[in-house]
């Protein structure tokens, strides 16, 4: 039997049961991708991490997630909760860096009582993708989308993004996309819903990637480079985003909410 660490963490929360969850899972080695998904299919949350020290010296960690049915190319809410657990375990550190296979380096740093991630900016373009409007519902005034996948569709409303109800089995016969719903929001300047059906998740509770996405456009809606955001999902989260040298930085809180040991057969 192998025993791994777990660590089961709500981030982009002040306390247990809001936020989005993740679990962070340090490894001494990597395990074959096939265990690794077993694992994160095991733990079915929206991401599993698994970060590895990097043996290349070039960051502290390397960082993989899976889904409960795939790897993705980024999640920005594990990776918050990955510096999260490095961080509160030593005292000393007040920066991580995560080498990724798809999205570069990406890094965590201590910002007051919470912590402060960097994502890379991810751009769109304006596209026709009439299947995803009529999947998702409503009346999108604008949809952009780019080659990895990201779809953002623009409302005019935060009641508007609050009355959708997607049509699940549809979206995810368009493939394992990140569908990004949002509008001017009410108490924050931008409101959202994040849908990745076919990432076997209908709807994401708090997604960092999606604000890498939603950064970009924003400000340049908005006309300014920092703003507030909501992800309006039924644990809801609340987040500060700024747009910087080319990346989203993206503020929040994490708390620990089980700390425990995973048994391998």
């Amino acid at each position: 039997m192998t025993t791994l660490p777990y660590f089961h963490v709500d981030a982009f929360a002040d306390r247990p049961f809001t936020g989005n969850q993740a679990a962070v899972m340090p490894l001494n080695e990597w395990l074959g991708d096939a265990v690794l998904q077993a694992i994160a299919e095991e733990n079915n949350f929206a991401e599993t991490a698994f970060i590895v020290a990097d043996p290349t010296g070039e960051t502290d960690f390397e960082l993989r997630w899976f889904t409960p049915t795939c790897e993705v190319r980024m999640c920005g809410h594990a990776t918050l909760a990955s510096g999260h657990i490095v961080l509160s375990q030593d005292a000393e550190m007040d920066l991580v860096t995560f080498r990724t296979r798809k999205a570069g380096i990406l890094s965590v740093e201590r910002d007051n009582d919470g912590y402060l991630l960097g994502l890379p900016a991810v751009a769109t373009d304006k596209i026709d993708f009439p299947e995803a409007a009529a999947a998702i519902g409503g009346a999108p005034t604008e949809i952009r989308g780019n080659a990895d996948e990201y779809y953002l569709l623009r409302y005019n409303s935060a009641e508007e993004i609050l009355a959708l109800t997607p049509d699940f089995p549809a979206l995810a016969k368009l493939g394992s996309d990140l569908f990004v719903c949002t509008a001017p929001g009410k108490d924050t300047d931008v409101i959202s819903r994040v849908f990745v059906p076919g990432g076997g998740i209908n709807e994401d509770p708090l997604t960092g990637a999606a604000h890498a996405t939603i950064t970009p456009y924003w400000a340049e809606q908005l006309g300014r480079n920092s703003f507030t955001a909501y992800q309006a999902s039924a644990r809801g989260g609340y987040l500060g985003c700024r747009l910087d040298g080319g990346k989203a930085w993206l503020n929040g809180k994490c708390v620990t909410v089980v700390e425990g040991v995973f048994h391998l057969r």
